[in-house]
């Protein structure tokens, strides 16, 4: 009942101090405690993944009569036809595997941070590593990573509805609290998985894991099954209707078979082999590969998604909506003007660095000036400034920067002025203020927009005078904010008050100070990227609307600019934001208003944030990305996608992956459906034609073993391999592809028609051809024949998407070893007899090659006429 305990006695209970715990105590709590996780339900064991390799009705059909023919003498096919559905269930299970421990291994570096104190200093942790004794820091949209008392608070509010229900944030104390109380009373603590919505604190860890709140309940919060994607579903469906057509086709085939006197068991295991190579059950698994290698692709280029479905919707994105500061900017700022006493100076200096000096008219001047404008910058701050790295916002720091040109040393200051109250920033009041105690005397330092600041002035200091702030002065200070906004400064207005009154209003408006954050020239590249892959770009800020305005136009952006009080006096929006590039001084529910109305209109929009207020329109958006850097957690917790560098350029490259990946998983289709299509046709017609041998007894072009060992072969290795597929070169100059869009839409559909048509053509003549020699010469033609057009198909298939030949040396690799598989079946005088093949000569080869030749030559005729006639883009 650490609620009931005063802050020392926990401190003595947990053995533990405001300095945190060191390394060596951390490592014997682990070991004491456990990690700081909850118990999770068991995932599905390897063993289980297996034997969902057999989990269909025709696979047990196949087993049941291969044991029958067992039974009945033919040992040896019977055999080997189960030695290759073992082989197709371990190839089926790595890929399986594979992809369930990407995903786990996604869902870990997604897993959430924690800042802690240890060893007297600040480090940021996976939360699972806390212990009890930990002492944690609290910040406004981070998520408290376990049960803490709480030591030390600045307007401190979390939002406990997670855990109590209650939907009001709690504001919390460091008062003792009687024992028998509630848990939604207990606002001494801090409660794992619940959020800091206000203010900031320190608190020490009591609880982990289990032994948390959430924990004790932890059955009611165990993870879902995972949630399979909108294509995967729609890949389900598909191979299900396809596995029904494929039953009908097969048993036609047993029948026919049986009617021109085939032998019973053979036609009968032949036809069912037929429809379990045929049916294309694991196309949801190829897409969850295809999913998790992408997004492994992703990580490296600074993009980590969280959720496998915005994967698919990051190919349909057309509008992206982007946060200024540190996503189209370096976030690097630089004070570069100062206005104070109605004369505005100039900073020299660039970055973090304290080297620089002050000057009016070009002219060097001492900064005794504008003291006072410079100390309220640097203690009405939360950064640090350790050598030339800021740690917390860059705003901030720079404002501890310009303070130190001056000579004025943040630790000297907060020792001289020692802070006494805070009232945090919020982005509803676009201000923060800090309270001092100076000789016994209380002063308010305020920082802000400087229209907001000015609102709550009535008072002006002038050369140490105070003067009344008159409409008139107030107009030239907005008519000086217009100035630098113009040149794409970043502009804080700074004002205080002297007494113990800490209301935000009746302030002493003291100056305004102007930064630079330039814009990412890389940035301008990828925008026109966008642009010409149909995206729109839009800038979306807190700042000024001249200063978004000046870096949009240096970005190549647009001219097209609106307010926050412009969109909540505009009655529909959604006649107007097509036209619009730039929202400047934006509240977050402005940013819900605008997702709303660009999705109204029918665009899917991906839209960034970082702080606790983007989380609504994170959620709303088809896309929230979160920052990594400067991203709370409740906004990580709202998105899709979080960039690990916080930088616009990793956007786009997320969206070109996401076009890349749909692509891939596209491709493998084509592939797998026209290829499967053929072999079904190669058999359904050949026995509507009656093929028959010197006895007249009905014969197949392939048998069991060899329409097993095809699948094998030809689907299992190229569906890995064109999972890693390049992205097409010219693929971000292409629409954004509708999200209704099917995966097998008419181009695709005529495509393996005609392919499946002319594989079942040139078999069944390459078949013919070998019956003037024997039964066994015309089945390894026609078995070899197939393997042979399906790595054809495949580059016909990658020619579509103007990728070269060699750029995937997997794939290489792959047919390869498919093509030299097939040659050992033929040519091993062991496998011979198992795979019903004999040796073919030069001649056989020569016809299969030129079938093949053909095959490609048709077939790429065949894809430019197709693409004309159904005016769709691959």
């Amino acid at each position: 009942m650490y609620h009931a305990k005063e802050i020392e006695g926990v401190m003595q209970e947990l053995q533990t101090s405001s300095d945190g715990l060191n390394k060596k105590e951390v490592d014997k709590r682990i070991e004491k405690y456990g990690y700081n996780e909850l118990i999770k339900k068991k995932g599905i064991s390897p063993f289980k993944i297996f034997l969902n390799q057999f989990k269909s009705i025709v696979v047990y059909i196949l087993i049941a009569a291969t044991i029958i023919s067992i039974a009945l003498g033919e040992v040896l096919d019977s055999t080997v036809i189960i030695l290759i559905l073992i082989l197709n269930a371990v190839f089926g299970f790595i890929q399986e595997y594979k992809a369930e421990k990407s995903i786990e291994a996604l869902k870990k570096l997604a897993s959430l941070k924690a800042i802690v104190i240890r060893d007297g200093e600040e480090h940021e942790i996976d939360s699972k590593d806390l212990v009890p004794g930990d002492v944690i820091v609290l910040e406004e949209g981070s998520k408290v990573p376990a049960d803490a008392r709480l030591i030390e608070i600045v307007r401190l509010q979390t939002q406990e509805a997670s855990l109590t229900g209650e939907s009001t944030p709690v504001t919390k104390i460091l008062t003792t609290l009687d024992e028998k109380i509630q848990i939604a009373d207990m606002k001494n603590m801090v409660f794992s998985g619940t959020e800091v919505t206000f203010g900031r604190g320190r608190a020490i860890v009591t609880q982990t894991g289990m032994e948390t709140q959430i924990g004790k309940i932890a059955s009611l919060i165990q993870e879902q099954p995972a949630k399979i994607t909108p294509l995967q579903k729609k890949l389900n469906n598909l191979g299900k209707w396809m596995g029904i057509a494929t039953i009908g086709i097969c048993i036609i085939v047993f029948l026919a078979g049986i009617l021109k006197g085939g032998d019973f068991m053979e036609i009968f295991i032949t036809s069912v082999a037929l429809a379990v190579a045929a049916i294309p059950e694991g196309l949801p698994a190829v897409v969850t590969i295809s999913l998790a290698l992408g997004v492994q692709r992703m990580i490296k280029r600074n993009a980590l998604v969280r959720k496998l479905p915005s994967v698919e919707t990051l190919g349909c994105t057309t509008v992206i909506c982007s946060d200024k500061t540190g996503t189209l900017t370096k976030n690097e700022m630089t004070v570069k003007k100062l206005f104070v006493d109605n004369k505005e100076f100039d900073v020299t200096g660039t970055g973090y660095t304290i080297e620089g000096e002050f000057q009016h008219n070009g002219k060097k001047i001492e900064p005794a000036h504008f003291e006072f404008l410079l100390r309220i910058g640097a203690l009405c701050n939360n950064a640090i400034l350790e050598g030339n790295k800021v740690i917390g916002d860059p705003t901030e720091g720079c404002l501890i920067v310009s303070a130190e040109k001056a000579g004025y040393k943040l630790g000297d200051l907060h020792e001289k002025y020692p802070r006494v109250d805070e009232i945090p920033f919020s982005s509803d009041r676009k201000m923060m203020s800090t309270v001092h105690e100076i000789n016994r005397k209380r002063f308010m330092y305020t920082k802000g927009a400087p229209d907001i600041i000015l609102n709550h002035c009535s008072k002006i200091l002038e050369n140490n005078v105070l003067v009344k702030l008159t409409p008139a002065k107030k107009k030239e200070i907005l008519k000086m904010n217009e100035k630098f906004a113009k040149s794409a400064l970043r502009v804080l207005g700074f004002a205080y008050k002297e007494g113990k009154n800490t209301a935000e209003k009746d302030l002493v408006f003291v100056g305004l100070q102007a930064m630079i954050d330039p814009p990412r020239m890389t940035v301008k590249d990828s925008i026109k990227k966008c642009q010409n892959a149909g995206i729109k770009v839009i800038m979306i800020t807190g700042d000024h609307v001249d200063t978004a305005k000046a870096i949009a136009m240096e970005l190549g952006m647009g001219e097209g600019a609106m307010t926050g009080d412009d969109i909540r006096n505009t009655k529909d929006l959604t006649k107007v934001v097509e036209n619009v590039s730039v929202y400047a001084r934006v509240n977050p529910e402005d940013k819900l208003r605008i997702v709303d109305a660009l999705k109204r209109i029918g665009h899917i929009v991906a839209m960034t944030g970082d702080g606790v207020n983007d989380a609504p329109a994170l959620k709303k958006s088809n896309i929230g990305i979160a920052m990594g850097i400067t991203g709370t957690d409740v906004a990580k917790e709202a998105s899709d996608m979080v960039l690990t560098d916080d930088h616009f350029n990793s956007i786009v490259s997320a969206v070109e992956e996401g076009r890349g990946i749909y692509d891939n998983i596209k491709k493998f289709v084509n592939y797998l459906l026209s290829c499967n299509l053929g072999e079904v046709l190669v058999l359904f017609v050949a026995m509507l034609i009656g093929f028959t041998d010197a006895n007249g007894v009905a014969i197949l072009p392939l048998v069991a073993i060899q329409i097993l060992w095809i699948n094998l072969v030809t689907d299992g290795f190229p569906a890995l391999a064109l999972g890693v597929d390049p992205i097409a070169a010219k693929i971000m100059e292409k629409k954004p592809r509708d999200p209704h869009e099917n995966v097998i839409n008419a181009n695709m559909i005529a495509n393996i028609i005609v392919t499946g048509v002319l594989i079942c053509i040139f078999t069944l003549l390459l078949f013919r051809y070998g019956l003037q020699t024997s039964v066994a010469t015309a089945q390894t033609m026609a078995f070899t024949s197939l393997v042979v057009f399906e790595v054809a198909r495949v580059y016909i298939i990658r020619s579509q998407y103007n990728i070269g030949p060699f750029s995937n040396p997997w794939l290489i690799l792959a047919l390869c070893v498919s093509l030299g598989l097939q040659v050992a079946v033929i040519y091993t005088p062991f496998l011979n007899p198992i795979f019903r093949t004999t040796p073919i000569g030069l001649v056989a080869w020569m016809w299969i090659v030129g079938a093949m030749v053909l095959l490609f030559i048709i077939g790429m005729v065949s894809n430019v006429i197709i693409r004309k006639v159904t005016h769709e883009q691959d």
